[in-house]
């Protein structure tokens, strides 16, 4: 499996974290996790109430983002967004189990939209593009999403992900056993930033979760990367 950066979204700037993970046991989280979650969104509340939730650096700069690739960042609100929205209305996010839970706090934490996924059920490479008017699936959400002019993750049996709603074909469940974790990170960090933060973000999933992990980054210097030169981390 190879994972790519279509060629036509080079004048983007895009910064794509990808995180293997094999092994890994996916359960109910540790009473600690569920803890530390429900502190930091209520300590979250309160600093929106300082600074909206519009105004903080990595919501704005992927509403930027959004914009320039020709959604409207109003209607169609990135999942970082849309999480940060339920917290600043106090709906805090219930436990699910540990891959979610872990994935919705990361995102919360580094204000960027993540989405993660089955390895079981993904099949062939994969490659993140530009949705036109027939990308779409049915969401986690419950609906059928279309994803024009929106990022997107396809395999070879089509459309699975996106920084908007991922798919039901793809979800992690207790059952996985491997997962491919996708990190739209902000553009504007270094590359050397982002391999710090996915090195981070895969150490704390393994300690939750088991297993190992490794990374990788697609930016315009690294179009494409074989799932064999991942870079191995440790937990």
């Amino acid at each position: 499996m190879k994972i790519s950066l279509r060629d036509s979204l080079s004048t983007y700037n895009l910064k794509i974290g990808i995180i293997y993970y094999n092994k890994i046991v996916v359960s109910d989280s540790p009473q600690m996790i569920k803890g530390r979650i429900q502190l930091y969104q209520e300590n979250l509340f309160l600093e929106m109430q300082e600074t909206p939730v519009t105004e903080r650096a990595g919501i704005a700069e992927w509403r930027k983002l959004w914009k320039t690739l020709g959604a409207d960042p109003n209607r169609y609100r990135h999942s970082a967004e849309s999480l940060m929205r339920r917290i600043a209305k106090q709906n805090y996010l219930t436990p699910f189990h540990s891959a979610v839970d872990l994935n919705n706090f990361f995102s919360l934490q580094y204000e960027v939209p993540i989405g993660i996924y089955d390895m079981d059920k993904l099949q062939g490479d994969i490659e993140i593009a530009l949705g036109d008017e027939e990308t779409g699936y049915e969401g986690l959400n419950g609906r059928y999403n279309s994803l024009k002019n929106i990022l997107y993750t396809h395999d070879e049996l089509g459309a699975f992900g996106s920084p908007f709603v991922d798919s039901q074909r793809t979800a992690v469940t207790e059952q996985t056993t491997s997962a491919l974790q996708i990190l739209y990170l902000r553009p504007s960090q270094s590359e050397d930033n982002c391999k710090e933060l996915l090195a981070a973000i895969g150490k704390m999933f393994t300690q939750v979760n088991g297993g190992d992990f490794s990374i990788a980054l697609l930016s315009n210097t690294t179009k494409e990367v074989p799932l064999n030169d991942f870079i191995s981390g440790s937990n």
